[in-house]
């Protein structure tokens, strides 16, 4: 009996059993419990796939979002954002709103200067 591999809803890849559609119409309940078990078959005509029965916890796995809801992505945005607002950043923050253009020239001539140290190393 050949095989078919897939990504099962843990991750794992495993093999499913290919099942020639007069076995399935004819062992319809042993193989419907197989699938419960083992998560899925194919079902082979002539030596083809034609179908694959899944069990309902694959079909769910299959159907769930894959990816994150907005709100939840939201909500992640917002957490990360709280854990940010440390006192020393508030000031660093408040610092760079409140600083003068020569502050920010002199700031920024600084990083400069910085970053082509770190280049020539």
């Amino acid at each position: 009996m050949s095989a078919l591999t897939f990504r099962n809803s843990l991750g794992d890849l495993v093999d499913i059993p290919a099942i020639p559609a007069t076995r399935m119409k004819n062992e319809f309940g042993a193989i419907l419990e197989r699938t419960l078990r083992n998560g899925a078959v194919a079902i082979t005509r002539h030596d083809t796939t034609k179908a694959v029965l899944l069990s309902y916890e694959e079909f769910l796995a299959l159907v769930k979002p894959r990816a994150p809801a907005l709100d939840d992505l939201t909500a992640e945005f917002d957490a990360m954002f709280a854990r940010m607002q440390t006192p020393a950043v508030r000031k660093a923050t408040a610092a760079a709103f409140n600083a003068t253009p020569e502050q920010m020239g002199a700031a920024a001539v600084k990083a400069a200067r910085r970053a082509q140290s770190r280049r020539a190393r």
